[in-house]
């Protein structure tokens, strides 16, 4: 996340089918033994690879960085989506002695209503019918752009989400703390949004954990991103040493993968992953000031999959201190694919800020789920 603004979107359907092997971001080995020590990271995700061939790279006098949302297009081709207002298509494939290699073939700018490109592009969803749903974290705001990117409409976003204004006491949401991740549920009727922070008045669970919270929108089955309206909202409870949510997936069963991200000076990044479930979880719309129990509130129940650092480095370097090499400031994540034995192939990518110190690196990792109730 930029320290200046962002917002997020973040994209995944079941019946997309693409590989981490189709995306060159692994040999076929690596990919087949997915229980080899030397690629796993915990009981329920392995690392297949990672790939920094963005990193520092131009495309078309553009630079290509600041990335912190991933989908997966209808062609198999990876939608990358730039804090700096700009989308491009990568191709990925696997390079010379199997490195793997992500170029960009295509970019399109999006821009607001007064077509200036001034937004702070977050996250990412691709609608089945191609539209391209964007997040940004300034307003915030939810604005759809067709494949060439002209831009289409917005979406309704409830006031508690709006970034605080002394002429609006209804807005709760901290500045660079709004819209940071979007996922579509693959029935494409449920759209989810995450906060990254905290609202204003919200407090702790009694682990002191802070509370986030999750916002949906829904429709009818085959009507447009236009027609997407307000729905439930849901509290989650961040870790305290990663206090953010900066993006989140559907996993293809109702629950969701949230990738938190945190940062410790002189230390480095903390990045994982976990499971989500919110079918049991209260309805917090009108709750003003969010706790967690014993206060009646029920909380989206969620189980870790994988922090990042326990990961193999595989090789990894990184100019600035991390406790694992292979970390860097991780903001998008999509499902690329979901195999035939259950487990999910996921790609994530790090957000370098224009940082001479930061990578813009591609982690390609197979999660295998617990089962509902584990």
């Amino acid at each position: 996340m930029r320290r200046h603004a962002r917002i997020a979107i973040a994209t995944v359907t079941a019946a997309l089918a693409l590989s981490s092997s189709a995306l060159g971001f692994a040999d076929g080995s690596a990919v087949a033994r997915d229980q080899d020590d030397e690629h796993k990271c915990s009981d329920y995700v392995n690392i297949d690879g990672f790939s920094d061939s963005l990193d520092g790279t131009l495309f078309k006098k553009r630079y290509v960085g600041d990335l912190s949302g991933l989908a997966v297009d209808s062609d198999g081709s990876v939608a990358a989506l730039s804090d700096r207002s700009t989308l491009f298509r990568l191709e990925a494939k696997k390079g010379t002695g199997g490195k793997p290699e992500a170029k960009p073939i295509e970019m399109n700018d999006v821009v607001d209503e007064k077509g200036y490109p001034s937004l702070d592009s977050e996250a990412l969803v691709i609608d089945h019918d191609g539209t391209r749903v964007i997040t940004s974290e300034i307003e915030p705001s939810i604005r759809s752009y067709d494949k060439s990117g002209a831009l289409r409409g917005q979406l309704p976003v409830p006031d508690a989400l709006r970034v605080e204004d002394p002429a609006h006491p209804a807005y709760r949401a901290r500045e660079n703390r709004t819209l940071e991740g979007l996922t579509l549920q693959p029935d494409g009727k449920t759209l989810i949004a995450s906060v990254e922070g905290q609202l204003k008045d919200d407090g702790a669970d009694a682990d002191g954990r802070p509370l986030l919270r999750l916002q949906t929108w829904t429709r009818g089955v085959g009507q447009g991103v236009e027609k997407f309206t307000v729905a439930k909202q849901y509290g989650y409870p961040a870790d305290r040493d990663t206090r953010y949510v900066s993006e989140i997936a559907a996993a293809g069963d109702g629950r969701l993968l949230v990738l938190e991200r945190g940062h410790i000076r002189n230390v480095g990044n903390i990045v994982r992953i976990y499971l989500a479930d919110l079918s049991q979880a209260s309805e917090v719309t009108g709750v003003g000031k969010l706790t967690g129990p014993p206060t009646g509130v029920k909380l989206v129940k969620k189980t870790l999959l994988v922090d990042i650092a326990k990961c193999p480095d595989l090789g990894a370097t990184n100019p600035q201190t991390q406790p694992n090499k292979l970390l860097d400031n991780i903001e998008g994540m999509a499902v690329t694919d979901h195999t035939s034995d259950g487990k999910l192939k996921l790609l994530l990518v790090s957000d370098d800020n224009a940082n001479v110190k930061q990578v813009t690196r591609l982690y390609a990792l197979t999660a295998t789920l617990p089962d509902n109730g584990s």
